[in-house]
């Protein structure tokens, strides 16, 4: 068998991590879930759930990645037992879900970043978005951005996913540095800004609380969570590390990047007088491209925006399928580039009923973010917080200094406010999947 991987610095590692986070789910998905829900609100929804719960359940995934330095599978049936098994194959299955419809989405920015450079979209953007979403383009483009995330990966840990999160997560930062810059300048840009940011105070907690099952959905997707990527992904570390302070950047970084998105789309949306309430994937592909046919250098605009969507979307991508290729290798002893290029194949092809048909990548998207990911993080609660609390509070604490009471503090939250909280989300998000399924086939 081959030896096993690690990252070839620290900050390798972080970039990849924060590379996760930062994808599709921030740009693409966090403005139009913000705008279909009314804007600021869902806002702090998402930031409260982000801290509250997304951290402590990203602890748990490192310290489980970082004690067995196994894939997602073998880390839990070492820790757990052959019953826990289950778990890492859930999250697995998680992962090889959202990359099969992801994957369609990243197909959609290929073509958007061409139609900005051609001008195709602008003389009449949603006839266009209906050509490129739906159909043989959608299966093609698809098949060209899984061509992208095959042959990083299969290059290997350091070779591949470190070196490209090196170069892309920087770009991604300053390229949306720059459109929100230029969006600042557009007059409207303040309703936007008001639309984003100014939620209505007197009834802030209890739209909060009616967001929750979509706003748990969209933490546990920006941060990668339940899809066994930070498992994987901390297996890899070489050295003992304060996970605490890395779980801390990673967040931050995350976080920011999502809010900085929509500092960038509602700017954008507000100046040329679009409806974000239209909502959907609309929000980018409709919208967002129709205010940058009618902007100044709009192609320009346009380009940059969505060279920095592929590239996001990319570095996503690179993790998911990542948590896959290395329970393969792993329990199979196959060669990283076959199985590399065999997963991409078949998580293709699971996926090009979604590049067919709208309404089914909203089952796929639905039933990964309300019911799988968020089934995952309540498993997981429960395993640090009850199962293997001793061990997990131990490695917790490796890498820090005067670490007991923090994760003594951890321990506790994840036993009752986690657990309390994804089991109320989880009930909800099967009720939204059964309505999704119910308008998609019935």
């Amino acid at each position: 068998m081959a030896v096993r991987e690690t990252w070839a610095t620290r900050i390798g590692f972080i970039l990849a991590a924060v590379g996760s986070a930062v994808g599709l789910g921030n740009v693409w998905r966090f403005p139009f879930l913000t705008a279909e829900s009314g804007g600021a609100a869902f806002l702090v929804a998402y930031l409260v759930l982000v801290l509250l719960i997304g951290l402590p359940v990203m602890l748990v995934e490192f310290v489980v990645g970082r004690r067995t330095k196994h894939n997602v599978v073998g880390a839990f049936e070492e820790l757990g037992g052959s019953n826990w098994r289950l778990v890492g194959g859930l999250g697995a299955f998680a992962g090889f879900v959202i990359l099969s419809y992801y994957s369609v989405v990243g197909g959609w920015v290929i073509q958007y970043l061409i139609a900005s450079v051609t001008g195709a979209y602008t003389a009449n953007p949603e006839a266009y978005f209906g050509s490129a979403s739906v159909g043989m383009n959608a299966v093609l483009f698809d098949a060209l951005f899984m061509a992208f995330v095959v042959g990083i990966v299969a290059l290997g840990v350091r070779d591949g996913i470190e070196r490209a999160a090196k170069f892309m997560i920087p770009g991604v930062v300053l390229l949306l540095i720059g459109l929100a810059a230029y969006g600042s300048t557009l007059p409207g840009a303040d309703d936007g800004y008001a639309f984003y940011l100014s939620p209505d105070t007197s009834t802030i907690v209890t739209d909060a609380v009616g967001l929750l099952p979509d706003a748990a959905g969209q933490a546990f997707f920006t941060l990668s969570l339940g899809m066994g990527v930070m498992i994987t992904y901390s297996s890899y570390l070489g050295e003992d590390r304060n996970l605490l302070s890395d779980g801390l950047i990673i967040l931050v970084a995350d976080t920011s990047i999502a809010l900085l998105s929509g500092l960038v789309v509602f700017p954008f949306l507000f100046a040329m007088g679009v409806d974000p309430g239209d909502g959907g994937p609309g929000t980018v592909f409709v919208s967002l491209a129709g205010a940058f046919a009618e902007l100044p250098a709009g192609r320009v605009v346009g380009a940059v925006f969505f060279l920095m969507l592929f590239l996001a979307a990319l570095t996503s991508a690179f993790s998911i399928m990542e948590v896959v290729v290395a329970f393969v290798t792993e329990t199979f002893d196959v060669d990283r580039k076959p199985a590399t290029v065999g997963l991409g194949v078949v998580i293709f092809l699971v996926g090009v009923p979604t590049a067919l048909d709208l309404a089914i990548l909203d089952v796929y998207d639905v039933l990964a973010n309300q019911v799988l990911l968020i089934g995952g993080g309540l498993l997981l609660a429960i395993f640090g917080g009850w199962v293997y609390s001793a061990g997990a509070l131990e490695e917790f604490t490796t890498g820090m200094t005067g670490g007991d009471r923090l994760g003594t503090a951890w321990i506790w939250f994840l036993r009752v406010p986690v657990v309390l909280v994804l089991a109320f989300v989880l009930y909800n998000g099967f009720g939204a999947t059964a309505e999704v399924v119910r308008a998609a086939f019935l």
